[in-house]
């Protein structure tokens, strides 16, 4: 996390990571599409001849907390951003996923849901960890959102497949159509949600920002223009656990 305080300013930083063509830059359009414009910026995109991102996305979310009257309620005025980047799927391009993973609050894992790509997964998470360790973070350390897209293929596989292997691990999962707009304001909700609660304790973030742990999705999602709450998140996951602060 980066602050700023002479500008008054907080960064988060996340990341959508996975194999080529699993959804990742579909997951920021889809966010982008579906937030109000007053509250994103724009969406830059680096793309190949073939439309798989070569470098990086990266859509900034500004988040600027108000009263119920609408005036600001921030200690200092700070304001939050939170900026989304994805990255190369290709194996290429392997040093630029490693640079892009420096800094990063939170992943979140896009899984591709077709049958064929179990081995393109597992090989897209192992690099992930590599990466991680590489840089000094073990994967169970950083905020991690596993989400399987492209279930509104014929041949994904089935709930009870996702069901088992979600079962294995304690993150989070969420099933996902980005194209539809399925299951993406999910991931990004509870890895924001994670992160923070992780950000909170090291750097008292409901302090500095004079927002209370158990109100920050629900306040961070009005400023975009969208609805979604902590029971919502934990109603909608496959498997894995959604830590709740106790209220403040």
């Amino acid at each position: 996390m980066q602050i700023q305080f002479e500008a008054k300013e907080a960064t988060i930083k996340l990341v959508y990571y996975g194999p080529a063509l699993s959804g990742k830059t579909t997951n920021l359009r889809s966010l982008h599409d579906m937030t109000k414009p007053e509250s994103r910026g724009r969406l830059m995109t680096l793309e190949t001849r073939d439309d798989r991102t070569l470098f990086f996305d990266v859509l900034p979310f500004i988040f600027r907390p108000e009263d119920g009257e609408g005036r600001p309620s921030m200690p200092n005025n700070i304001t939050l951003r939170v900026k989304i980047y994805t990255v190369p799927g290709q194996v290429i391009h392997g040093s630029t996923r490693k640079l892009l993973l420096q800094g990063a609050d939170g992943v979140v894992f896009v899984a591709d849901a077709q049958r064929n790509q179990a081995q393109a997964n597992t090989d897209s998470f192992l690099n992930l960890r590599d990466n991680l360790n590489e840089l000094g973070i073990a994967i169970k350390d950083i905020p991690l959102v596993i989400q399987f897209n492209k279930r509104d293929l014929d041949d994904s596989r089935s709930p009870q497949d996702i069901e088992d292997l979600a079962a294995r691990g304690r993150e989070p999962v969420y099933w996902a159509s980005a194209i539809a707009g399925d299951g993406v304001l999910e991931s990004f909700f509870a890895l924001l949600h994670l992160t923070w609660l992780r950000l909170d304790r090291s750097h008292n973030l409901s302090e500095m920002l004079g927002i209370e742990s158990h109100r920050f999705i629900e306040l961070t999602a009005r400023q975009l223009g969208v609805e979604m709450n902590f029971d919502t998140l934990c109603e909608r996951a496959v498997s894995g656990s959604l830590e709740r602060r106790s209220m403040l």
